[in-house]
């Protein structure tokens, strides 16, 4: 018996010595959000160019802790509490390993397991990855805004074919485009470029050059996205910015006075040369930030020798199902203007330009003419491109003063001399209007007292059919009041005559009753007396008293019977 409770007791004691161990000094809490990072003291060796170790091997290990209760000796490992990676909304994580297999030749995106950049991303969230072997950079998700397509370019894989799209593994242009939406993809792997679908604006400004007008932003509900979007943009602008700047710097220096390759900040500058009356520049709005500036302009001889340059704007559109094809061929917005916009407009303007003469573009016939021109020869050949130009606005012409002065006075004497025409034209049409208001205003009088005599001629039939009608009316009601007073004096006849018989009658009958009730009792004078009985009120009450001879007596109520001689006539009674 003692030796089992000496075997009883050193359970126990293990028992609660093991429990004091694991739950007294071996046990940890790790809090929601944050993970355990856990470094091995004895066990192997890690190999030369290991960063983690795995379980049986002494450093850092790999696998990390997540939150809740974890148990682990403290004379083999120590552990140390860190935040877990958390991206926020509209960002990604894109994950650098430093651990795991090395990447074959020519490779630099890397799968789970491989060291190098990973091409898959993390997503918004909280993720748990060793900061000792992996690096997380958090940047900006891929947000497209409405009216702008996002062009898809694969940095890595295999080289596609000049010309051709992109596939599957390749590196190039895609075809397939990205929507205005929200995209999470790795900015390692794929390059996404903002271009615009829709109307897009060249505006040409004389010889002070000019600017291409790109579509403004639309104001987001959503705060984080009209951020993110904001980015993109900043981000598209500054990369249309060097693709000018660099242009420009391999362009020969250009004359003073033309505008260099920067964001234009204020309105564009008037040309100092007068010209004809044309329609407005449309003005530039506050927020220019849409806006890119050129140094080209229009300049071209006329057919008759003189120097015309142009103020126009081009209004061009990117169809979505070609803006692929548009960016693998000649880049950005930028590039294509550059290429291919502005040469057009160059060439085809001074081609077109060259065949007119210089008072051609002050009359508005001829500018008019030269504009529809413009715009087909510029429609069609852009058309070769896959853009389409829908005008080509001949806004203001520049010519130089010797012939635009005697143009110009040419043109004010012919107006003159049409205005002195139509003043007379004027005049004898005024003098014809008068004529015409004097024969209206003699027969608007005319038709007033035709029209006064009409009422005063309706007036007096109307009151005389009323007259007639109302002494119909009084003879009928004449003629009503005598049937009636007839009706009346027959009734009060015959009612009278009625009264008349019906007293008689009954008069009659009560004689002839009297008659009979004589004759039943045989003399009017009993009659007479049962009559009188008959109609007596019953409450009558009659108390004969004699008074004796001689005697008056007057206070009936207070005599008594032998004061009034009672005795006396109940004795003759007797």
């Amino acid at each position: 018996m003692n030796k089992v409770g000496v075997a009883i007791g050193a359970v126990a004691l293990v028992v609660g010595g093991w429990f004091v161990w694991q739950w007294g000094l071996c046990r940890f809490y790790v809090e929601p959000g944050a993970m355990a990072i856990v470094t091995a003291k004895a066990g192997a060796a890690l190999p030369p160019g290991q960063i983690l170790a795995q379980p049986g091997q002494k450093g850092i290990q790999e696998v990390v802790l997540g939150e809740g209760r974890h148990f682990l000796n403290p004379w083999l490992y120590e552990h140390k509490i860190m935040p877990l990676v958390t991206i926020p909304a509209g960002k990604v994580g894109v994950v650098t390993s430093m651990v795991g297999a090395e990447l074959p030749a020519g490779e630099f995106l890397a799968e789970p397991g491989q060291k190098g950049i990973w091409r898959q991303v993390l997503g918004p969230g909280k993720h748990r990855l060793n900061p000792y072997g992996y690096r997380i950079d958090i940047v900006d998700a891929v947000s497209i805004p409405v009216g702008y397509v996002g062009v898809v370019t694969s940095l890595s894989g295999r080289q596609t074919t000049p010309e051709a799209f992109a596939g599957p593994g390749e590196k190039g242009v895609r075809q397939d485009i990205l929507q205005p939406g929200l995209y999470y993809v790795n900015p390692k792997e794929l390059q996404v470029d903002l271009l615009e679908i829709g109307v897009n604006q060249v505006s040409l400004l004389g010889k002070t050059g000019g600017e291409v007008v790109t579509k403004a932003q639309m104001a987001s509900r959503n705060v984080a996205m009209e951020g993110l979007q904001k980015r993109a943009l900043a981000e598209q602008k500054e990369k249309r910015l060097d693709y000018l700047a660099q242009q420009r710097a391999q362009e020969p220096a250009v004359e003073q006075g033309k505008v260099e390759s920067s964001l234009r900040r204020a309105a564009p500058a008037k040309s100092a040369v007068p010209a004809a009356p044309t329609v407005p520049a449309p003005a530039v709005p506050p927020d220019s930030s849409n806006l890119l500036s050129l140094n080209q302009f229009v300049e071209f001889p006329s057919r008759d020798g003189f120097e015309i340059s142009l103020d126009m704007t081009v209004e061009f559109e990117f169809l979505p199902e070609h803006i692929a094809w548009i960016y693998q061929s000649y880049g950005d917005l930028p590039a294509v203007v550059d290429k291919i916009i502005m040469p057009q407009i160059l060439s085809v303007s001074r081609l077109k330009g060259s065949a007119y003469r210089a008072k051609d573009f002050i009359v508005g016939e001829g500018r008019e003419k030269f504009q529809n021109d413009l715009t087909e020869a510029l429609g069609r050949i852009i058309e070769e491109k896959r853009i389409v130009v829908h005008d080509a606005l001949i806004r203001h012409v520049n010519v130089p003063m010797q012939i635009l002065d005697p143009i110009q006075q040419a043109s004010i004497a012919v107006e003159q001399d049409l205005t002195n025409k139509e003043k007379q034209n004027t005049a004898r049409k005024q003098a014809e209007l008068n004529t015409e208001l004097g024969l209206v205003d003699q027969r608007r009088q005319q038709v007033a007292q035709e029209t006064e005599k009409l009422k005063a001629e309706i007036q007096a039939d109307q009151e005389k059919q009323v007259a007639q009608l109302r002494a119909e009316a009084q003879l009928q009601a004449a003629e009503i009041d005598k049937q009636t007073a007839l009706v009346r004096a027959d009734k009060t006849r015959k009612l009278g005559q009625a009264q008349a018989n019906t007293v008689a009658w009954v008069e009659g009958e009560k004689a002839k009753g009297f008659e009979l009730k004589a004759a039943a009792f045989g003399d009017p004078a009993a009659l007479t007396l049962w009559e009188f009985a008959h109609n007596l009120n019953p409450d009558v009450r009659v108390n004969i008293l004699y008074a004796g001879p001689g005697t008056l007596w007057t206070d009936l109520e207070k005599a008594t019977l032998g004061e009034l001689g009672g005795a006396a006539v109940l004795k003759q009674g007797r």
